[in-house]
């Protein structure tokens, strides 16, 4: 736990890439995440595309992402609307990740349910001069890493490339993606240091789809008929470039600025070949305050602006057929926030902040043809036009009990607009209010000797949760606003080093429900398991580790929210071996489901499925193993 989160009186934990998923296979945020208390995450078809959830944040969301925001370095990476790609993030490339849940990334000017994962890249210092990393394995997955840092003086810099190829576990599951990112910058006087973030990502995915259970259970490796016929894929092309500037004031009051471009291409033939050009821009001004008492106040206003010019054709085979619709979107947001922490004494911290939130969605319908009805045009005008407004604030104490025990608890708000897709096509016979939420949590931190504890409590009471809902009579209703839901839950983490042994793991016990819905009573909210479990034990002598890990949903859960259709728990299990120093040459070898086991490692969502077995079912990777060499300069 750096300093920094230890000042914080609510969820936060710390991966250190080092230490945890750069021992075995890195591709996949499960990889990388799979650890992280409090984080639920599962790739979709063995990829990067991956269902990722924080207290069931962006519950019904399958596909790529919302209800969390993604930062490297601090700087944001998602759209202006919320929603983000996965694919930008290249997980040999970072030197840790802090993961804030819920209300904990304040600092951030964060007022969704979810909170925020900020994607730490290192610095000169921390990076090798030259790290050269190879991977192979099962299903032919590849990946080339290289990555170099060089101290100028006053200015330094790192350098990193990928190459990441695989055919998959399925048929029609292909992946190619080229990583480059780089930063430089440095300390242009005693008061002032500035870096730029540079990054360029070319992502192409082959779809599988979703299978019925009984398909899974017959062959989990094929690919849906449509996604085949239809050659569904989704490929894109990221620019970005971030910066952050620090103006140190004096001893106690500095000012930061961080600011981001990105200018991304979609060609996404699914239903209808969608061709997508997204321009993002926003910039953050955050004052911090740190006084020589305790006192420590980080106030800022932050503006955020995104346009996307939306086209959408018949899908002829993958290939662009007849135009069918043309949208021009954008996304605005304005936030302004604070937060203030008050020293009671030598052990106890009190923490209020508050936050003022305003944006705007805006769909320009330019074609006026249903984007959802690709064989023929159904004119009808998608145009909509909504603003939301929040105020939210929060209520916090920290007690330091002793030396590396503390205990907290807080009080929040939430604040969720939809993301324009949430907007979009059929739903606009609903417009939509924000997502709302008050959040209690009561947790503890617990770092002595060799043991590391991270606990917490929460219950959040929401109110117009986004999910795709029935009616009574079971018509759909696209994404509407739940009345009230509930999310509640525990997240335990840590690890514990005993002899020459060291056991990591998390477990998540999620209960996200109706709260006397008319439609659905209090029905479990579709999607995601009420139990988790994710861990290892390794023996770890000499820069030298083996050692078995292991995976666990106990019970079934449901996929749609009448409850009426359901996945299965699974344990698997795997084991690694390897040997990492500082300089030199190291390897790894790593063997995952080694039992073969055919299961369901994540799902759809839909409202009602009636009982009926339907293609909502995602299968998880079968046997595999994967090795690796790497040499650190």
């Amino acid at each position: 736990m750096r300093a920094e989160q230890a000042h914080i009186p609510g969820g936060v934990s710390l991966v250190d890439a080092e230490r945890t998923y750069k021992q075995g296979r890195s591709s996949t945020l499960q990889d990388s995440l799979g650890l992280a208390t409090g984080v639920f995450v599962q790739p979709r078809f063995g990829s990067e595309e991956s269902r990722l959830s924080i207290r069931g944040s962006g519950i019904q969301r399958t596909y790529h992402q919302r209800g969390i925001l993604l930062m490297q370095d601090g700087v944001p990476i998602n759209l202006a609307d919320g929603s983000g790609d996965f694919q930008a993030i290249e997980p040999l490339a970072l030197d840790h990740i802090q993961v804030y849940r819920g209300a904990n990334a304040w600092q951030y000017g964060v007022a969704n349910l979810g909170g925020a994962i900020n994607f730490i890249t290192p610095s000169v210092h921390d990076m090798a001069p030259v790290d050269l990393r190879a991977e192979s394995g099962s299903f032919g997955y590849r990946r080339l890493f290289a990555g170099a840092a060089h101290d100028f003086g006053s200015i330094d810099g790192t350098v990193s490339a990928s190459d990441y190829r695989q055919d998959g576990f399925r048929e029609h599951s292909r992946q190619e993606n080229q990583r480059y990112f780089a930063n430089l910058g440095g300390r242009l006087n005693e008061r002032l240091s500035t870096r730029f973030y540079f990054s360029n990502i070319n992502s192409n995915s082959d779809l599988p789809g979703n299978l019925s259970k009984a398909q899974l259970r017959s062959d989990p490796t094929q690919a849906a008929a449509g996604n085949v016929s239809g050659d569904q894929q989704r490929n894109l092309t990221l620019n970005r470039v971030g910066n952050l500037t620090t103006l140190q004031l004096n001893d106690e009051h500095s000012v930061e600025l961080t600011s981001f471009y990105s200018d991304k291409y979609l060609d996404h033939p699914i239903f209808q070949v969608l061709d997508v050009h997204n321009e993002d821009y926003g910039l953050r001004l955050t004052h911090h305050y740190r006084s020589h008492n305790g006192y420590r106040l980080s106030s800022g206003i932050e503006q955020s602006h995104g346009r996307a010019w939306d086209s959408r054709y018949v899908n002829s085979a993958g290939n662009k057929g007849r135009k069918v619709n043309e949208l021009h979107n954008t996304a605005r947001n304005s936030n302004v926030f604070s937060q203030l922490e008050v020293p009671l004494n030598q052990r106890w911290a009190a923490i209020v902040g508050g936050a003022w939130l305003h944006s705007d969605r805006q769909i320009d319908d330019r074609l006026r043809c249903n984007a959802f009805v690709s064989s023929f045009c159904l004119k009808q005008d998608e145009s909509i036009e909504q603003s939301f407004t929040g105020r939210v604030g929060r209520l916090g104490l920290r007690y330091d009990h002793a030396p590396g025990i503390q205990f907290y608890g807080n009080v929040s708000q939430s604040h969720e607009p939809p993301t324009l897709g949430e907007m979009a096509g059929a739903q606009i016979i609903n417009k939509n209010d924000a997502q709302t939420a008050n959040t209690l949590e009561l947790g503890l931190r617990w770092s002595y000797d060799r043991l590391d504890v991270d606990l917490a409590l929460y219950r959040s009471e929401i109110r117009d949760e986004l999910l795709q809902l029935n009616d009574s009579n079971g018509n759909a209703l696209g994404t509407i606003n739940a009345d009230r839901t509930l999310h509640q839950g525990i997240e335990l983490g840590g690890a514990l080093a005993f002899g020459q042994f060291v056991a990591r793991g998390q477990y998540l016990y999620n209960d996200f429900r109706f709260d006397n819905d008319t439609t659905y009573g209090n029905n479990p909210l579709a999607g995601i398991p009420s139990q988790f479990l994710k861990g290892e034990l390794l023996w770890q002598q000499g820069g030298w580790y083996m050692g078995p890990t292991a995976e666990w949903v106990p019970t079934h859960y449901s996929v749609d929210h009448a409850d009426t259709l359901h996945a299965e728990g699974y344990a698997i299990w795997g084991a690694k071996l390897g040997f990492r120093q500082q300089q030199g040459v190291g390897f790894f070898v790593e063997g995952r489901n080694l039992s073969d086991k055919t299961y369901i490692a994540t799902t759809g969502v839909v409202a009602d499925a009636k009982g009926q077995d339907q293609a909502q079912f995602l299968p998880g990777d079968g046997r595999a193993v994967y090795a690796g060499v790497e040499w650190r300069l």
